[in-house]
């Protein structure tokens, strides 16, 4: 057994059969480690028979930035509802344990479904929301338009939902961060749009963005087609080459 445990970065409520994104930090004693190796090898295990689905998985180190806890992000398949590990070289024998739901009972959109449009916060209107930005000291640059305008542009959209202020997971204020020379590198190919979760100041009420999204959790980034079809919804955490990837 390592001496390191896996922190899961994944939404566990949100996995379904298909196509897995099963994100992951390293954690010791201390809690999640700043440092590790540029690539994790990994194993898929089914919980339920003991088979090894998969091996030879493998996930290259990504960061946010400076001072940021890294992260590897795993990809594969999984054909039905159950119960799972991913089970990494050189750590705990039991892996991170997750499950996939069916897809019926879930109710945020994801890959293959339409982005609902929806009049977000602009700065020209709030829309009842104190502070439709509070990434500091300025607002971000992805409040000029709705993302019903966005939907409407006939171009891929970005549309963030998160609050750099108040983020418990600390990784809204980053990936906001990430998105904006993105944007700028990219011109008008594609819509960026920006919605913070909290309607007043105090982070007491939920805004409307978020109820309209059927969002518990944050931060999530749905990225579509030209078409406002979801082409990959990255939860909790992602860095910028994943969205790039998903864009391309």
């Amino acid at each position: 057994m390592g001496t390191w445990s896996i922190a899961s970065r994944w939404i566990p409520t949100e996995l379904v059969p298909g196509e897995q994104r099963l994100p992951v930090s390293l954690a010791d004693a201390n809690g999640l480690v700043t440092v590790g190796p540029e690539r994790l090898v990994a194993s898929l295990v089914d919980l339920a028979t003991d088979e090894v689905l998969a091996t030879g998985l493998f996930a290259d180190r990504r960061t946010l930035g400076a001072d940021t806890v890294p992260f590897w992000v795993f990809r594969t398949s999984i054909t039905d509802v159950g119960t799972f590990a991913l089970v990494i070289d050189g750590g705990p024998e039991e892996g991170a344990a997750f499950q996939t739901m069916d897809p019926s009972t879930l109710v945020v959109a994801r890959a293959g479904d339409a982005l609902a449009p929806f009049d977000t916060p602009t700065v020209d209107d709030p829309r009842g929301v104190d502070e439709y930005c509070t990434r500091t000291p300025e607002p971000c640059p992805f409040h000029s338009v709705t993302l019903t305008e966005a939907l409407a542009s006939g171009k891929p959209v970005v549309y963030l939902v998160g609050t750099p202020a108040h983020c418990q997971t600390g990784v809204c204020g980053p990936v906001l961060e990430q998105l904006i020379p993105l944007a700028e590198e990219l011109g008008d190919s594609a819509v960026f749009v920006h919605a913070d979760v909290y309607a007043d100041k105090a982070a007491t009420v939920v805004a409307p963005a978020v109820e309209a999204a059927n969002l518990t959790f944050e931060p999530v980034l749905f990225v579509t087609d030209a078409q406002g079809r979801i082409v990959e919804r990255l939860d909790a955490i992602w860095d910028v080459n994943e969205v790039r990837e998903a864009l391309s």
